[in-house]
């Protein structure tokens, strides 16, 4: 089962977790280039619960290392199904995080904030992390619906709106009000402009530490 872009029937709005939809637009891409590892660029493109957990674990680690997180995570759980994640012990998640080479630099944490993810995910949109924006009625709903995601703060959100936007064809009433107007990782199209990306984030944070 694969999306559009037009809104799901009460049939598809009730299907179970594991039919989860792929990500399938006109303008859908069959990687994102977040990762060093085709392979993990394939999932976060296909898999919206796969790019949500990525954007979660964004924070404090790399670009690469971030969006990598979910391809590993399904390689130790064997699924991605939110449901099922939502429902496993914390604490037992926690050590799947654990696992070397850990997940993230702060595993314990990020370990929470999936499970908090994947619990709303699974109790407000039925285990299918793309109605958060298939289902989105103007672009101010698409950021609301964004940033009430557990480990989805403004500056993520923004980077989301970018990439749906810039990488999906998302683009629901208004979606241009809610575009950011600096660089995102929806700017991100090749491993040559993730780096252009990156360093450029590099440079900002460094003349904002010098402006102290």
């Amino acid at each position: 089962m694969r999306w559009s872009r037009a809104r799901p029937t009460s049939a598809t709005a009730e299907r179970p977790a594991r039919y989860a939809s792929t990500i399938a637009t006109a303008a859908a891409p069959t990687e994102l280039h977040f990762t060093d590892d085709p392979e993990a660029n394939r999932l976060i493109a296909a898999d919206p619960n796969a790019l949500l957990i990525g954007f979660a674990l964004d924070q404090q680690v790399t670009v690469q290392k971030a969006f990598s997180g979910p391809l590993e995570l399904k390689r130790r759980l064997g699924h991605l199904e939110p449901a099922r994640i939502a429902a496993t012990d914390p604490g037992e998640l926690a050590e799947v995080f654990r696992q070397r080479p850990a997940l993230h630099r702060f595993p314990g944490a990020m370990a929470e904030r999936v499970h908090a993810l994947c619990a709303a995910i699974a109790r407000d949109y039925g285990g299918d992390g793309g109605r958060v924006w298939t289902e989105a009625a103007s672009g101010a709903d698409l950021k609301a619906r964004l940033g009430a995601l557990p480990g989805i703060g403004d500056m993520k959100v923004r980077s989301l709106v970018a990439v749906l936007v810039n990488r999906y064809g998302i683009r629901p009433a208004g979606y241009a009000d809610v575009m950011p107007s600096h660089p995102t990782l929806g700017d991100v199209d090749s491993a040559e402009s993730l780096a252009a990306y990156q360093a450029a984030k590099r440079a900002h944070k460094a003349a904002m530490r010098a402006a102290r």
